[in-house]
């Protein structure tokens, strides 16, 4: 019983730590698949064989499940409270998303890696880059990214976090190839604005975009469609952000 409770529990935090869900970085994936240069394209199918960008996109959720890899959780977010810059709050010791990513990005550039072979680092980066784009993945520092927020989403109980996570994505009913499809418009104008290869930009949109998160909660937090009519655009915007920006860092390393 005791085995079985500490199992219970070592899955519950890991699941309260996942980026998007499973879906959302799927999504992440094929988008950026989508946006790959030829070379590019060829490059990275040397790395992961048969396995897609889609595929590989919730490999650093996986592996969650073998402690060797427990030093890695703390890669997934960043903490800049309000009114804060990055480097006032300072990067923690034992890292986070944003100084990964820009490892990750110099190994992939350098061949020099820090952690296993080139393909493990390309699955992190690939999740990485979905994970700082959910605007609760960089944290005020005040309730976990959302995770101590307990309320009801469409009547059953939740938190802040997983709602941005997977439960506004899972609810549209799509699958990843299907939501892709419906979100991947983005206008030229767009697509230069995005552009910036800035880890740094991309965590500070995040930032700023996560107060929407909280100010559109109703007072008694029993969320449904209100909830998610006020925030599926901008879910939607941070998917294709991230699965345009990932194409932008690949094609740089691998085009």
């Amino acid at each position: 019983m005791k085995k079985f409770s500490l199992l219970l529990l070592i899955f519950l935090i890991s699941f309260q730590s996942f980026g998007w869900g499973a879906l959302g970085h799927r999504i992440v994936g094929l988008i950026a698949e989508r946006h790959l240069t030829k070379k590019a394209r060829k490059n990275i199918e040397l790395v992961l064989g048969t396995e897609t960008l889609a595929e590989v996109s919730n490999y650093m959720d996986f592996i969650k499940s073998d402690r060797t890899y427990n030093h890695m959780s703390p890669w997934h977010y960043a903490t800049i409270p309000d009114g804060k810059t990055y480097e006032q709050a300072g990067t923690p010791e034992e890292g986070d998303v944003i100084m990964t990513i820009q490892r990750l990005m110099q190994e992939l550039e350098s061949k020099a890696f820090t952690d296993e072979d080139e393909a493990f680092a390309l699955k992190c980066l690939v999740h990485l880059i979905g994970d700082i784009h959910q605007p609760l993945h960089v944290g005020n520092g005040e309730d976990k990214g959302g995770n101590d927020v307990k309320l009801e989403y469409f009547w059953q109980g939740s938190n802040l976090h997983r709602v941005w996570d997977s439960e506004m994505i899972d609810g549209q009913q799509y699958s990843y190839t299907e939501y892709a499809d419906w979100i991947d418009h983005a206008t030229d104008e767009q697509l230069q604005n995005w552009s910036s290869l800035n880890v740094l930009d991309w965590a500070y949109e995040s930032m700023e975009r996560r107060n929407q998160c909280y100010a559109t909660m109703t007072e008694d937090k029993k969320l449904s469609y209100r909830y998610s009519y006020d925030n599926i655009e901008l879910v939607n915007q941070r998917l294709l952000q991230a699965g345009i920006r990932l194409a932008n860092v690949l094609n740089k390393i691998y085009g």
